[in-house]
């Protein structure tokens, strides 16, 4: 629970006033069974009005000031439990965007989601109410015990009696408590990833008309929640019937025992009567303190889901260069090595005495022996692991030996069967991932001796799948960059979506949809490509970013990167061979491996793999012409 603390203490000042004020109100609430007992037992039989009413006003004063100082300390309480969870939420968001692949991976998105939502209420819950219930209970519970002591010791001792044994339970119990709701919130992440997967694919869930496999495939998971839910909160309120079957047994033995005692002349009625009253009082306070221990349970295992992220170790710290070159598994050479050492019958040779802006080599790599998913953390077993963004599926082997190398300003093609490892490459490039072995270069610099904001600056990307926001189209391309019109406007005629956001009435200004649902997939391509465009970066990456236009449209879009991006070194990944074939350079991969690399003509000669790509797309008279 260090976590919660860690978030609370920021707020120490309105703490202390909100406990002050329910101190106050709690003792407000003991001392008016006492007054009341005093006015029967004291100033009744004395037969004067005026000390009646003086003491009945009071109570009434002191009834008002009561109510104010527990509605003050409510408010303050929530207001604390609010600001408090809305930095943990902040720093919780700020740490799950910057995980690198491999931990967004080990993790698991359903697993995040449910950390930031459900957990996090969890957490708010308790927050607040530690600070109403969890202050008020034990005050009133000591406080009852120690006022009715001073009234009549036989009678609180059947009280006191009653205590360690409903604390036994309700302590057993709460221990029990804990790892049960953790794995209710384990199952709240696998629910999580289903619904999120139906919700994502609804489309093709209705085209193949599967709404009902589906439908049974949420009612299993949903039912093993409620059944898991059911199970944690039968166990954890056991404590509360007992407790009240403990209390209401000692209440009826203080009631038998108090009227003999007040027939023997050693008790007041007035005292039975203020007993009866902290009896119930006490009863208020087992039950508050029961509640407390059910939601301590459920923060506890929340807490800790929280802290498991917050916590984890950075998996890619920034290295200095002797670093770099010091990693054991590493075969670190300087980039003209790499490039003789490599099979010069697939990679370039770069012009004599020029250094290469792009390096791979002897790159490998596979997900699912990266250093961070081995470390996956207990809190994510049990649940599905993410396909990221980043990862196309775990392989036993995704990149195997990679060596190619690439001028500045240069472009390179990237093309073979699906699973093949080319977007792999891209990611490792920018680091979502470290290989396992090999080095990557950019200008002559490791990777890993970049500081994130400084690699990730140096490009402009464009996936297949990105994210349209709900948000203007204007401020899609600009994506908080600060661009200015003439950039914005420049880089969308450039990716060809200047015509189709001409036509609309309020142009830039035009709201797309929530995943860019009011676009077809071509605008939704060209607005993707006109913001990796839009601020001109050093290294322009097209991840399949094409697919959806037609030939004519990608012809044009080739034509104006070739022309207004001449210093832009281009990665360009594609499933059509028409998209690369007039790039400088193109690589041919299959399983993991580079098969070929060259220009469009020598892999037509040199490539049979290749050639029948060519072939099956465009026939022989453009694939040869």
């Amino acid at each position: 629970m260090k976590l919660i603390w860690d978030y609370m203490k920021k707020y120490l000042a309105r703490i202390f006033g909100s406990n002050l004020l329910k101190f106050l109100g709690t003792l407000g609430e003991l001392s008016l069974p006492y007054i009341l007992e005093y006015i029967i037992d004291k100033v009744v039989p004395e037969g004067k009005q005026g000390p009646v009413l003086f003491y009945g006003s009071a109570m009434l004063v002191l009834s008002f000031l009561t109510r104010e100082f527990n509605v003050w300390a409510n408010r303050t309480a929530v207001a604390v439990g609010r600001d408090a969870i809305t930095d943990l939420r902040h720093d919780l968001f700020c740490k799950t965007l910057n995980f690198s692949g491999s931990r967004f991976d080990a993790f698991g998105l359903p697993s995040l989601q449910s950390r930031m939502t459900s957990d996090s209420y969890n957490v708010q819950d308790f927050m607040v109410r530690i600070q109403t219930i969890g202050i008020r209970a034990p005050i009133m519970l000591v406080g009852g015990v120690i006022l009715t002591l001073t009234m009549d010791v036989p009678l609180s001792l059947i009280l006191i009696a009653m205590i360690p044994l409903m604390s036994l339970v309700t302590l057993t119990v709460s221990a029990r408590g804990i790892p049960m709701y953790a794995g209710v919130q384990a199952c709240v992440d696998r629910v999580v990833s289903v619904l999120r997967e139906n919700i994502s694919g609804i489309r093709v869930i209705k085209a193949l008309s599967r709404e009902e496999h589906e439908t049974e495939r949420f009612r299993r998971v949903n039912e093993d929640l409620t059944a898991r839910d059911i199970r944690a909160g039968s166990i954890m309120a056991l404590p509360g019937p007992f407790m009240e079957l403990c209390l209401n047994v000692g209440l009826t033995i203080v009631v038998l025992v108090g009227a003999r005692r007040v027939d023997a002349g050693q008790t007041e009625p007035g005292v039975i009567l203020a007993f009866l009253s902290y009896f119930n009082l006490i009863l208020n306070a087992i039950r508050g303190l029961n509640r407390i221990f059910v939601m301590y349970s459920k923060a506890s295992a929340s807490a800790g889901r929280i802290a498991a992220v917050l916590s984890d170790a950075p998996d890619q710290p920034v290295l200095q260069p002797e670093q770099a070159m010091q990693q054991p598994e590493q075969a670190v050479r300087q980039p003209e090595q790499a490039v003789r050492q490599a099979d010069r019958s697939v990679q370039p040779v770069p012009p004599a005495g020029k250094t290469p802006f792009i390096v791979f080599d002897h790159v490998s790599f596979n997900y699912g022996s990266s250093a961070g998913l081995a470390a996956q953390p207990p809190q994510a077993a049990g649940t599905e692991s993410a396909a990221s963004a980043f990862a196309g599926g775990h392989r036993e082997k995704c990149l195997d030996d990679i060596c190619f190398s690439m001028q500045k300003g240069e472009s390179l093609g990237i093309i073979g069967a699906t699973g093949c490892g080319k977007t792999t490459i891209v990611n490792l490039l920018m680091r979502f991932y470290d290989a396992d072995s090999g080095t990557i270069s950019i200008g002559g610099q490791d990777v890993r001796t970049f500081g994130r904001r400084d690699l990730r600056r140096r490009f402009g990307v464009a996936f297949q799948n990105d994210i349209i926001f709900a948000d203007t189209l204007r401020k899609n391309i600009d994506f908080g960059r600060d661009l200015t019109d003439e950039e914005i406007e420049a880089a969308a005629a450039d990716a060809c979506a200047a015509d189709f956001i001409g036509a609309f009435a309020d142009r830039y200004a035009h709201r797309a949809e929530i995943r860019g649902a009011n676009l077809s997939g071509g605008q939704k391509q060209r607005i993707l490509v006109a913001r990796a465009l839009a601020a001109h970066p050093e290294i322009l990456i097209l991840d399949d970013s094409s697919s959806a236009l037609d030939y004519a449209t990608d012809a044009r879009l080739r034509r104006a990167i070739a022309g207004h991006y001449a210093d832009t070194t281009l990665l360009m990944v594609a499933q059509r061979a028409s998209s690369i074939m007039h790039l400088d350079h193109i690589m041919v991969m299959e399983d993991g491996r580079i098969l070929a690399f060259g220009t469009h003509r020598e892999l037509l000669k040199s490539c049979r793999v290749y050639r029948e790509i060519c072939k099956s797309q465009m026939g022989d008279a453009e694939a040869y012409g």
